[in-house]
């Protein structure tokens, strides 16, 4: 691949409650620069109306020797780059929700014309190749797995297991399950703390159940894994992921993880975590007393967790981005 190209990393407009996708790509970014020349191009408008994507899609010149990596949530920004560009696909659960009428524009601007333009398209695991295919089969042959990397910020922490523990919840979306979580929870003695902004009926349900919580909204990462250290059990079964960075996080921290029996979470755990039907209130509850009450059972989750996150390396996923750029 010629020197003089350049990999142009494209991002959405940051919100507090939005930084998974960029603290990923700026890892990413940070080891494929020590290879080839990086830049990050940040789009200037945030949202997703008609209007929104024209103005992003007209601003910013466009460099004929460059690379461009749609980075995520930002598909239709192919439509500019075209054959210049890979586009990473997280999920694809937009696409299957809401009205006819909202899925058919989301299925054209984020699925449909992105493949069609697009040289190459990423996705973090095989659940989400599987379900892309299905929205878009014409376009199978470009799609290739290239799992997300654990981040570089997050080392193993030793930590003794509290008997009355600090059980972890990260997310507060439909999807992260957090009703059932706090269910399975109210009567087990622990500390609870709840990562993300908590609506009214979140917040009503926890203070009605009378679980010790402490709530953290738009952390940094910094934060982030700030929780995962102070943390014992970290609860995480969710009824839809494109991947689940919460779960190699924990493990490689070093912390015992509960998720889901079904999709990419079982995927991507591995050995590494207890895993319960995300539907039954009771599965999740006995999960929790068992990883209390089973030292050896503990210990052996935490030990395969930190052999299933070593698999996601930084430095794999930047070679495997390595060879897709040198296609160009």
């Amino acid at each position: 691949m010629s020197s003089k190209k350049t990999i142009y990393y494209i991002s959405r407009k940051q919100l507090p409650h939005h930084n998974s996708i960029e603290e990923l790509f700026f890892a990413i970014s940070n080891a494929i620069k020590k290879t080839l020349p990086t830049l990050w191009r940040v789009l200037p408008n945030h949202g997703a109306s008609p209007i929104t994507i024209l103005k992003n899609i007209c601003s910013g010149t466009k460099d004929p020797l460059g690379v461009y990596h749609i980075t995520g949530d930002l598909h239709y920004m192919a439509l500019k780059y075209r054959k210049q560009s890979i586009l990473t696909i997280h999920d694809v659960h937009s696409a299957l929700t809401g009205s006819f009428i909202k899925r058919a524009y989301v299925w054209l601007f984020w699925f449909w014309l992105p493949a069609f333009f697009t040289k190459k398209i990423t996705v973090i695991s095989e659940f989400t190749k599987k379900e892309l295919i299905a929205v878009i089969p014409a376009f199978k042959d470009k799609i290739i797995v290239i799992p997300n990397p654990v981040h570089p910020k997050l080392k193993a922490q030793v930590k003794d297991f509290n008997q009355v523990p600090t059980i972890l919840l990260m997310g507060t979306k439909p999807n992260k399950n957090l009703q059932r979580s706090l269910l399975a929870i109210k009567d087990i003695p622990c500390k609870v703390v709840v990562v993300g902004p908590l609506s009214e009926a979140q917040q009503a349900l926890i203070d009605s159940l009378g679980i010790s919580y402490t709530n953290k909204a738009f952390l940094s990462f910094e934060k982030v894994i700030d929780c995962y250290t102070q943390a014992d059990i970290v609860c995480f079964p969710s009824l839809y992921e494109g991947f689940g960075m919460p779960i190699i996080e924990a493990q490689t921290v070093g912390r015992v993880v509960i998720t889901s029996n079904m999709g990419a979470t079982k995927e991507v755990a591995g050995l590494g975590a207890h895993l319960v039907d995300p539907y039954s209130v009771e599965d999740i509850q006995a999960g929790i007393v068992k990883i209390i009450s089973d030292a050896p059972y503990r210990t052996s989750l935490i030990e395969k967790g930190f052999a299933n996150a070593s698999k996601y390396s930084l430095e794999t996923t930047a070679n495997s981005y390595l060879k897709l750029y040198d296609a160009f």
